[in-house]
């Protein structure tokens, strides 16, 4: 086993790689991640997955996420309506609890890993499984502390009226939105006049996590520890305190923009304020800091310059990710958040796949940037090679990636491929850069009982690309390579369990039996 170096993992929400400095971002820098970057192995080829609950399921167990079964997610909202007092948390947690959120057949998920291995374990910020959670999953789950959201539709706001600390709610003095300050879209005629109006949003929710985090760190220094920050940043919600100064008088930059851009930069600090806490505290040498996102760019600041969000082009066209893409130069991204490729979240395309991924050990891990592919779920077992702790054979599609990381990059056994879901359908990506991606039409439909091969091929489009020399997957290459494609495939409809649905979102939501509860859900 390596001596036990603290890991602390942070975990970005929405954020495309293209956002940052050290990946790419003209318009502004993002200086306490490039300061990271130059310290760290920089990777080019690194997927999570198409969104936010299953690329936090499949980051903590292990495991991609087109299986059949292993887990399911519960609807986000329902902590909405215990804050509008339409429910106790009694009521709260049996709902959630008969649901099966729970991981099934998993093996041991990320934090279980850790304290096996005798870490004390911490979780701060947005919560880390499904679209809503409980206290005792979060135990169930291996965390010795947490605090933070425990319902993923208020986190789409950044003032919340209470958070949750190791099961207890506190209470936030001078936020009262039950929607945490979440306000109205661009287009409506209180946009701007709720923004701006501070009465119900004094405390920043990013603001709060630091001073946990800070404090954890602190604590714990002694002993080993895994600390895990799912961030909200800078998921969905324009909002922030104050604009960046960076961007503040940029003119090429609308006020949506310098929101968003000042989101990012936020986050940037919350990244120096760590560093800087490890340097203090003399643990830098012994601690891994990493930092990744969740799934690719999301397009969250684009109505007020071209008039219609990202589900459509600037010239008007509905972006359906088949015939009409998303890119940045056609949806009007003047930061191009997917660096030059197609898609964003949601969807298969690389742009909204491919995330950034950071990992820094001072003089333990050399700095350099790597083509080599890895995924997020092959955190895990890069943990338990680390920490020593072993997983059985078969439980997982988690591949260690630890002899890449210390120098040893013979002994690294690269995937042969990954596999992930899409909103349209599931992909395959090989190591030498074939991909197979799957574009279930939207009127598949799935029947009484689900639908099989025999009743969806003819609701599926195919597309072959050699994503290495064509990141932006422009020539499609299924007529020139049938051979290659129906090998891939193949493949891709084993890791789907037989049945292509499982690539998608739908089949792994659990929906609440109740009548009681009507709030929305979003991605």
């Amino acid at each position: 086993m390596t001596d036990r170096p603290n890991v602390i993992l942070v975990y970005a929400d929405d954020l495309g790689r293209g956002m940052l400095s050290c990946y790419g971002q003209k318009h502004f820098f993002t200086p306490n991640l490039d300061r990271l970057a130059r310290e760290a192995m920089q990777f080019s080829r690194a997927y999570g997955c198409h969104m936010c609950a299953p690329a936090r399921a499949s980051l903590l167990a292990g495991r991609h996420d087109c299986h059949a079964g292993g887990w399911s997610f519960t609807k986000g909202g329902i902590y909405i309506d215990y804050a509008k007092g339409k429910l106790s948390l009694d009521q709260v947690s049996e709902m959630i609890q008969n649901t099966g959120i729970a991981a099934r057949g998993t093996g041991p998920l990320l934090p279980e890993i850790f304290r096996a291995a005798g870490y004390h374990t911490g979780q701060i910020g947005k919560l880390e499984w499904g679209f809503a959670v409980t206290a005792q999953e979060l135990r169930e789950h291996g965390w010795d502390y947490h605090y933070g959201y425990y319902d993923h539709l208020m986190c789409h706001g950044y003032y919340p009226p209470f958070l949750f600390e190791n099961g207890t709610r506190v209470d936030i003095a001078g936020n009262t939105d039950p929607a945490c300050g979440k306000g109205y879209p661009y287009s409506h005629p209180r946009y701007r006049a709720y923004k701006n109006d501070k009465t119900d949003k004094r405390q920043y929710s990013q603001d709060l996590f630091d001073q946990k985090i800070l404090e954890y760190i602190e604590k714990h220094q002694n002993e080993p520890f895994f600390l895990y920050h799912p961030t909200q940043l800078p998921h969905l919600a324009l909002s922030i305190p104050a604009i960046h100064e960076q961007v503040r008088d940029n003119p090429e930059l609308n006020e949506s923009e310098k929101e968003y851009a000042s989101m990012v930069l936020r986050l940037d600090q919350t990244v120096g304020k760590i560093m800087d806490q490890l340097e203090r505290l003399g643990l830098s040498d012994r601690t891994i800091l990493m930092f990744t996102s969740d799934n690719g760019h999301c397009f969250y600041y684009g109505e007020e310059r071209n008039g219609v969000g990202m589900h459509r082009t600037v010239r008007g066209e509905p972006v359906d990710h088949l015939h009409v893409r998303y890119t940045s130069e056609s949806c009007g991204d003047i930061f191009d958040g997917n660096n030059g490729m197609t898609g964003c979240k949601l969807s298969s395309f690389e742009g909204g796949t491919r995330v950034p991924l950071l990992i820094q050990w001072p003089g333990r891990i050399r700095p350099c940037v790597t083509d080599r592919m890895v995924a997020n779920y092959d955190i895990l077992a890069t943990m338990a090679e680390l920490t020593g702790v072993r997983v059985q054979p078969g439980q997982k599609d988690s591949v260690s990636y630890l002899p890449l990381l210390l120098g040893r990059e013979e002994d690294f056994r690269e995937h042969d491929y990954i596999v992930f879901a899409g909103e349209h359908g599931p992909a395959i990506v090989t190591k030498d850069g074939w991909k197979l991606r799957t574009y279930l039409h939207p009127d598949f439909g799935y029947g009484v009982f689900g639908a099989s091969w025999e009743q969806l091929r003819d609701k599926v489009t195919f597309e072959l690309y050699r994503v290495c020399e064509d990141s932006r997957e422009e020539e499609n290459r299924i007529g020139r390579d049938p051979e290659q494609a129906g090998r891939l495939f193949r493949i891709l409809l084993r890791e789907c369990s037989g049945n292509l649905i499982y690539g998608t979102t739908q089949p792994h939501f659990a929906f609440y039996g109740s009548g009681c509860f009507t709030a929305s859900q979003e991605g």
